[in-house]
């Protein structure tokens, strides 16, 4: 998925006969390492990146002295302006998926619920019908070009879950399919197991229910495993879809196995989905538009990342948001994510989710900015300086054309990106 694939701008080396490139003209350099302007936003310095890393972050004369071979580029020549954050990492996606889902969107517009969707046949189960009639192959086809959107909008690194497949071979199939397209990159693609995605058409009522439980914890889970598919087991865990009972189950099968767990939790009503993840141990828990107070204190006191989905809200029509700005004050490390999917959030753009967080969550745009940055790599548990601008960190950055970190979430519904830059290349 280089720019020969069609992302549309020329391809710029930086890194591999060890001179490098110093990107000068950045009037803010924001690093991802803290949500403090005083702390989180180098002002007139510039940036090496050699060898796929940032080599230096210094003012230009002493990147000049101590990178003489580096090749110039200033950033702003073009625009006038120009900043730098992170790469994106979007912790939460569903990008792999067939058709869109317009239809239902004309229904929610005139007033009918998600779940009422769901039980008219839509919802979920509609993309799982539409997914199994489609070979692998053609994942990866109609898949390929919403990746380029994503990078296009300045993510470098993504989550994507299965779980439209619901039987065994439909899901191995979609991680298949990942795993073709994270072979391909630039992006860097994280892929979670979601069979427990809801219950597919065959398993919807009765006894049937458990029976796909044990199918989930007997059968796709070990043979997800055996193939070294997927880094996350993720629940969708709502009243109408799976239980805590049953939530608890599956995520324990894969902890066994050695998939890490995630957990839809509390998106629409709250059914303690934050305080199970905290106790098994989640890497986060996810969307949390419902969570109780219980479930912001058992976040605040645990390494599980709430990672916050607003654009599902918004899109939604949803008048309740997940409480950024408690979670923050509480001590929670919290992720911003696109939950770009078909259904509820048909949007691959980070920096919508931003202005959200924002405008609807209390959030301020550094730490909107920093959510979706460091906070996304910690919902990840990547632990290699992704989502962060320092000295040894992969040099994975996007060069926004604006020379103030607010006016990213503050213009909201226009592409600001100039450049992303994926271990040192540039791929936008």
């Amino acid at each position: 998925m280089s720019d020969a694939a069609g992302t549309g701008a020329g391809t710029t080396p930086a890194a591999g006969d060890g001179a490098g490139v110093l990107l000068t003209g950045l009037s803010q350099v924001v690093t991802g390492l803290s949500c403090d302007p005083e702390a989180g936003i180098l002002r007139g310095v510039a940036l090496v990146l050699r060898d796929g890393r940032v080599a230096g972050i210094a003012p230009e004369e002493e990147l000049a002295r101590r990178f003489p071979r580096a090749r110039r580029l200033d950033c702003a020549a073009e625009h006038g302006a120009a900043l730098a954050t992170p790469g994106l990492v979007d912790s939460h996606t569903h990008a792999l998926f067939g058709r869109w889902r317009a239809d239902e969107y004309a229904l929610r517009s005139r007033g009918v619920s998600y779940m009422e969707i769901a039980r008219r046949g839509g919802g979920i189960n509609a993309s799982v019908l539409d997914l199994r009639q489609r070979s692998e192959d053609e994942l990866v086809a109609v898949t390929r070009p919403r990746l380029r959107q994503m990078l296009a909008c300045g993510t470098t690194t993504a989550e994507i879950k299965s779980g439209y497949g619901l039987r065994t071979a439909d899901e191995l199939k979609m991680l298949r399919a990942i795993a073709r397209l994270a072979d391909e990159g630039p992006l860097d693609l994280i892929p979670t197991f979601m069979g427990a995605h809801e219950f597919p058409p065959e398993h919807r009522r009765g006894a049937s229910r458990e029976d796909y439980v044990d199918v989930l914890v007997q059968e796709m889970i070990p043979a997800v495993a055996e193939a070294g598919l997927a880094r996350f087991c993720d629940v969708f865990l709502e009243p109408g879809v799976f239980t805590a009972a049953e939530a608890r189950r599956i995520l324990e099968a894969g902890l066994r196995h050695g998939i890490a767990a995630k957990l839809h939790a509390d998106e629409l009503e709250t059914s303690g989905g934050a305080e199970l993840a905290v106790e098994l141990g989640a890497t986060s828990a996810d969307h949390l538009g419902a969570v109780s107070d219980a479930g912001v204190r058992a976040l605040a006191r645990s390494t599980t990342v709430a990672t916050l989905l607003p654009a599902t809200l918004f899109f939604l029509g949803r008048k309740q948001y997940a409480p950024a700005r408690r979670l923050l004050d509480a001590g929670a490390t919290v992720a911003l994510a696109s939950d770009f999917n078909p259904g509820s959030c048909p949007s691959p753009n980070l920096a919508l989710a931003m202005t959200v967080a924002c405008s609807q969550m209390g959030m301020e745009p550094l730490e909107a900015i920093v959510a979706a940055t460091a906070g996304g790599a910690r919902a990840l548990a990547l632990a290699d300086g992704r989502g962060t601008l320092a000295e040894g960190a992969p040099a994975d950055l996007v060069v926004w054309r604006v020379d103030d970190h607010r006016l990213i979430p503050y213009n909201f519904g226009v592409n600001l990106v100039q450049s992303v830059w994926k271990r040192g290349v540039r791929v936008v």
